[in-house]
């Protein structure tokens, strides 16, 4: 029913007010409601008016809205056939179904932006999709019962507005730019050219920054003079796109009229970055100035001081202090020292010849404005300048100075003081000034955890653990003393409570490779290898090329036996570092023990690379050539190892053994060095043995046995070693277990025919 009809329904109502009691004589048994036109049934013929109204003291007349089963209601006897059947509200019945309509599609554009607002964006957008289906449908039933003109413009553009946000909301981008393009097109819609900023922003996302511009500016005008901060945060959006575009002097161009239209702390934050990119000093130091005045539009905080007198106010400053606006403020001033701190810091290098210079000027506008407590901060920055440049010493006078400050600017400057001579192994100066930081600020944190640190250093584990865990107490955040305290109960050997501590650290932490590994080590040293090889895993996933997390992993894969698993990641942590010389020994002594030598050779070759004096690589080579059958080439690399160390014993056997099986005349000539050799090394053993005792002067020249052998340029020595296909072969120093394998030559001895005479 649209607004002409109810108001002819009350027009009635009132013309027969006084008519309507209820007169149970013309109840039937049987009846039914119905949608009708009413009409009156007069039960008596009253005398009537020119008006045509009852007069006073006439009979009542009232509405009847049913209808009599079986008869027709005649009180005057009058009637001469049955009552014609009333009249259907066709029209009534299809504004009703209108009406429902309308509200389902409410409902759904509700529902959709409840939806977005849980974080369910997909569901919102189906949500919307539905509601766009069913307000066509809806269009659709007004055309067809020729009430076009009556459509709900209103609804049409909520559907499609909500319908385009949570395209946006999904990444959707070209359909969201469909569907706001359909409201800017229509001209029945008002207002709807500023929606071309959300266009924009859509073109900003993805950095079609021209289009961007376009839309901005087409945006900006359609808004009036009259909407001036709507004005303005999109001239600042212009400059945003123009600094991603690199065009410097079109941002500054915006960002200029902006600050003196309306100043904000953003622009004034951009436009010196814009100066800097230019390298324009002079206006640097304006803008400096310009954003050090930007008004905060915050309270004073005198205003909250408690009276000792006003118990009701009082009570209103506790129930306030931490509201949200409180909380606004807060984060307002934190975000302008921030600002301002990190445009210091910027410009204050470039602004004069030193950054000291820069960074003196900088505090100097600083101490002059409403800022003029991070003055301090400032200064403290420049001796963290001084330190990043490794000039130690004027970063530890100006850190002094702050001795006589107030107690936190004295207990920050204390606390980097303690760092400092940390670095610098100066234990006792870091003490003194951890214990200056805490007597300044005994909830300070940083300064606990550098005391504890001093003490740590001294292996008083359980008193460090103490100051930690003081310093997690005042700062539930502070995961350098969470780290710390699980270091020291490691140290004390409270392996569950430093697995607890590291664990703890995990959840803040999730991809701390520090934190996985320490709590993969813990595992092992409790006995529980599969609970650290599965950290390990985890640890992995962050740092994937990490060769020592790869050897550990093998490590523990071949104590388990799992050889393969063991191979796969000591062949890793090669290829990311083939200079380990453990791993590569590991891997050589797998091929030998899998019995494929050839593959050995290659990684006994890199280690003779690596450690080129060390006479046991070579031997490995040349006794992986014999294993292999090669012997020609294992007679070539034992001749070398022979011309690069003569002494050695072990080469020597060799070299008689495949001289003699190959029938070569050399045999003698080898047998005849052994021989020497083994006088050599039992007269030497000998003067070991016996003090006092005058050896010849070639003897008294050698080196001790016991001393490692080294090539020379004088002489080569030979070192105790036993052939690594040798019985007594030792596995690597990674592996778990000792392997031995039968030598064709390890146990033979030379016959008397093989010695000289």
């Amino acid at each position: 029913m649209d607004m002409e009809n109810v108001h002819l329904a009350e027009e009635e109502d009132d013309l027969y007010s006084g008519y309507n009691d209820y007169n149970p004589t013309f109840d039937s048994e049987v009846s039914y409601f119905n949608s009708c036109r009413v009409s009156p049934v007069i039960a008596r013929v009253p005398m009537a008016s020119s008006m045509g109204r009852p007069m006073t003291g006439a009979i009542q007349v009232r509405y009847m809205t049913c209808v009599i089963s079986g008869s027709t209601f005649d009180p005057l006897g009058q009637s001469k056939g049955p009552a014609p059947p009333l009249e259907a509200k066709n029209e009534d019945t299809l504004d009703e179904k209108i009406k429902i309509m309308e509200k389902k599609v409410n409902d759904l554009i509700e529902e959709s932006c409840m939806a977005h607002s849980l974080g369910a964006s997909q569901l919102a957008l189906e949500k919307a999709k539905e509601a766009g289906r069913k307000e066509r449908a809806l269009v659709r039933q007004r055309e067809q019962s020729g009430s076009a003109d009556h459509i709900n413009l209103d609804l049409t553009y909520s559907v499609l507005f909500n319908l385009a946000n949570q395209y946006e909301n999904n990444d959707m981008y070209p359909e969201a730019l469909n569907s706001y393009q359909v409201i800017v097109k229509n001209k029945m819609f008002s207002n709807a050219g500023r929606l071309k900023v959300n266009m924009a922003n859509i073109y900003f996302k993805q950095k079609n920054y021209p289009k961007a511009i376009k839309f901005y500016r087409m945006a900006l005008d359609q808004i009036s003079n009259t909407h001036k901060e709507m004005r303005i945060k999109i001239m600042q959006n212009i400059g945003v796109v123009f600094v991603r575009m690199g065009q410097y002097s079109d941002a500054i161009t915006s960002f200029e009229h902006i600050m003196s239209e309306s100043p904000n702390l953003t622009v004034g934050y951009n436009l010196i970055l814009c100066y800097y990119a230019i390298g324009d000093k002079e206006r640097m130091k304006k803008a400096f100035q310009k954003l050090i005045c930007v008004p905060l539009g915050i309270a004073e905080e005198d205003k909250y001081i408690p009276s000792n007198d006003d118990t009701h106010t009082n009570m209103v400053i506790e129930a306030i202090k931490n509201d949200q606006l409180h909380q606004m403020e807060r984060e307002r001033k934190a975000l302008a020292e921030k600002f301002i701190m990190t445009a210091a810091k910027l410009i204050a290098p470039a602004i004069e010849p030193s950054f000291a210079a820069g960074f003196d000027w900088c505090v100097e506008m600083v101490k002059s404005s409403q800022y003029v407590e991070l003055a301090n901060d400032l200064e403290i920055n420049k001796a963290i300048t001084y330190l990043r440049q490794k000039d130690f010493n004027q970063a530890v006078q100006i850190l002094k100075t702050f001795e006589k400050k107030d107690s936190r600017v004295k207990s920050a400057a204390a606390t980097n003081l303690a760092a400092l001579y940390s670095l610098e192994n100066d234990y006792d100066q870091a003490d003194r000034y951890a214990d200056l930081a805490m007597n300044a600020d005994r909830y300070n944190p940083a300064a606990l955890i550098n005391k504890g640190n001093t003490v740590f250093v001294k292996q008083d584990y359980e008193k460090a653990a103490e100051f930690y865990k003081e310093a997690f107490r005042n700062d539930s955040s502070c995961t350098e003393a969470l780290y710390n305290l699980g270091l020291s109960y490691k140290k004390l050997n409270r392996l569950e409570e430093a697995l607890d501590c590291f664990l703890k650290l995990h959840a803040i932490l999730r991809n701390s490779a520090q934190v996985m590994y320490q709590v993969a080590d813990l595992y092992e040293l409790l006995e529980d290898p599969q609970q650290a090889i599965e950290w390990l895993m985890k640890l992995i996933s962050v740092t994937p090329t990490d060769p020592k997390v790869l050897v550990k992993l093998g490590e523990l894969y071949d104590s388990e036996g799992d050889k393969s698993q063991a191979f796969q990641h000591y062949y890793e942590s090669f290829r990311y570092f083939p200079s380990n010389i453990d791993v590569i020994e590991w891997l050589g002594a797998y091929y030998i023990e899998t019995q494929f030598c050839e593959k050995a050779i290659q990684y006994f070759e890199r280690a003779t690379l690596i450690q080129p004096t060390q006479v046991k690589w070579q031997l490995m080579v040349a006794s992986c050539y014999r294993r292999s059958g090669n012997y020609q080439k294992a007679l070539e690399t034992y001749k070398d190892i022979h011309r690069k160390f003569p002494e050695n014993v072990e080469c020597l056997r060799f070299l008689v053994r495949l001289c003699t099986d190959m029938g070569l005349k050399e045999v003698q000539e080898y047998a005849t060095k052994l021989k020497k050799v083994e006088k050599m090394k039992e007269i030497r053993e000998q003067g070991t043995g016996t003090r006092g005792e005058r050896l010849s002067a070639k003897i008294r020249s050698l080196p001790s046995s016991h001393e490692p052998y080294e090539t020379s340029s004088q002489r080569e020595l030979d070192a105790p070693y036993v052939d690594p296909l040798g019985p007594q072969m030792e596995r690597p120093k990674s592996a778990a277990r000792k392997w031995q394998e039968d030598d064709d030559f390890a146990d033979e001895e030379l016959g008397d025919d093989l010695l000289p005479e």
